[in-house]
């Protein structure tokens, strides 16, 4: 449990490092923005994605709640979906973890067992990213595709090409 327990000591700065590299994603401006805006309101991207952060790593300390992860990694993931990133771009933040994890805590030897459980329960983050990205995506399309139709009825019905149903 000595992992565990420097998790939990060390999740600040877990989650600071974290930020860091998912904000790295970014343009460089706004990455620069992201990092330095500290106002939730002018910053709604950067403070919404630390928040989410910080109740990952929380999580990951304390097991893994699929429901909890999955209300954490929802508002990510669903910025990250009406951006241009494609599905491993929105996604791979999550794997950076293990990279922050191994950097800011002293794994033993004595450890591997845990830092295995760790490496699946991130994994475990990065699949219901995965599934929540490709919901997002499903959805955006199904509402471009039907903004489609719309338009064409609406384009038909003034050229006179189509006739509305009476109602009776």
């Amino acid at each position: 449990m000595e992992l565990i327990a420097q998790l939990e000591k060390q999740k600040d700065a877990l989650t600071q490092s974290w930020f860091e590299r998912v904000i790295n994603t970014y343009p460089p401006e706004t990455a620069h923005f992201l990092a330095k805006q500290k106002d939730p309101f002018a910053n709604p991207v950067g403070q919404t994605t630390y928040r989410s952060l910080t109740i990952l790593v929380d999580l990951l300390g304390q097991g893994l709640d699929r429901e909890a992860a999955r209300d954490a990694l929802d508002p990510i993931i669903r910025i990250r979906a009406i951006q241009s990133f494609t599905a491993s771009q929105a996604t791979g933040f999550v794997f950076d973890l293990k990279q922050v994890i191994r950097k800011k805590c002293t794994v033993k030897p004595t450890d591997a067992d845990q830092m295995d459980h760790i490496d699946h329960l991130i994994d475990q983050l990065a699949l219901i990213a995965f599934d929540l990205f490709m919901q997002c995506r499903e959805k955006i399309y199904d509402l471009k595709a039907n903004e489609t139709k719309q338009r064409t009825f609406k384009a038909f019905a003034k050229a006179g090409l189509i006739k509305e149903p009476e109602d009776d």
